[in-house]
């Protein structure tokens, strides 16, 4: 008689795309080493599929919760998981990004796109298909150290979203963009979404916040001060920035 037990397939365990629980971090700073607490117990969590924004004033963590997300800074304690099992499956653009400025764009994501090992006519194809995306195809060939900070900007999303990622983590992916690169960012963003990618990123420009996000966190002086959906938080506030200013000086 078979074992119904082992015979009916059994569902997968839930987890959500990003975990972060009870997140400490400390740090020495200084010529006496004075040991500073820059996460104080973070916690939240990015549902699989959301476009998730972490938000909070400068020194209030964010930078820092991302990069123990990815394993680039270790806790003191306290966990911060992803879904994904390696991190060929992750996109990131960093704060203050590095770029080899003797390469053009076109061949800056050449280089990004061999070292996830995607073959010659693939990787052509990907590298022209995101310069059309961050609207750069026409500067495909200018020496990145040509490059206006915004072009930069968006070269570094091109290159977060090389590897085809299924998590993308985007620290003030805004930062240095006029007004129709922050559409064009926008535009690429949603349609992370409606692929179903998860992606998770760090805004000062919280009217992009709203149009985006699914769910934020607000981040104060190391902690989660709030967590939840964007109507939630303007059930009985006007706007987005006056509910994060009574969040962050409350």
């Amino acid at each position: 008689m078979p074992d119904s037990q082992h015979d009916t397939p059994q569902p997968e365990l839930y987890r959500p795309a990003v975990l972060v629980s009870a997140l400490h971090k400390t740090v020495r700073v200084g010529f006496r080493a004075r040991r500073v607490e820059i996460l104080k117990g973070v916690d939240f969590q990015v549902e699989r599929g959301d476009v998730f924004g972490l938000l909070g004033p400068n020194g209030a963590g964010k930078t820092t919760t991302v990069k123990v997300i990815l394993g680039l800074m270790r806790p003191t304690s306290g966990t911060a998981a992803m879904a994904v099992t390696g991190l060929e499956r992750v996109g990131y653009l960093p704060e203050n990004p590095y770029f080899y400025d003797y390469l053009s764009g076109r061949e800056f994501l050449g280089f990004c796109a061999r070292l996830f090992a995607i073959e010659a006519g693939e990787r052509r194809e990907r590298v022209e298909g995101l310069l059309g995306d961050v609207g750069l195809l026409d500067a495909g060939d200018v020496h990145l150290r040509k490059y206006s900070k915004g072009m930069l900007q968006r070269i570094g999303i091109a290159q977060a979203l090389v590897n085809d990622p299924e998590l993308v983590l985007l620290d003030e992916p805004m930062t240095g963009l006029d007004p129709v690169g922050r559409v064009e960012v926008k535009r690429i963003i949603q349609s992370l979404h409606e692929r179903g990618k998860t992606v998770l990123f760090n805004s000062h420009i919280l009217s992009d916040v709203h149009e985006l996000c699914s769910r934020i966190a607000i981040m104060r002086e190391g902690r989660v001060a709030w967590q939840g959906t964007v109507p939630e938080a303007m059930a009985d506030s006007p706007t987005l920035e006056d509910f994060f200013m009574k969040v962050v000086t409350a």
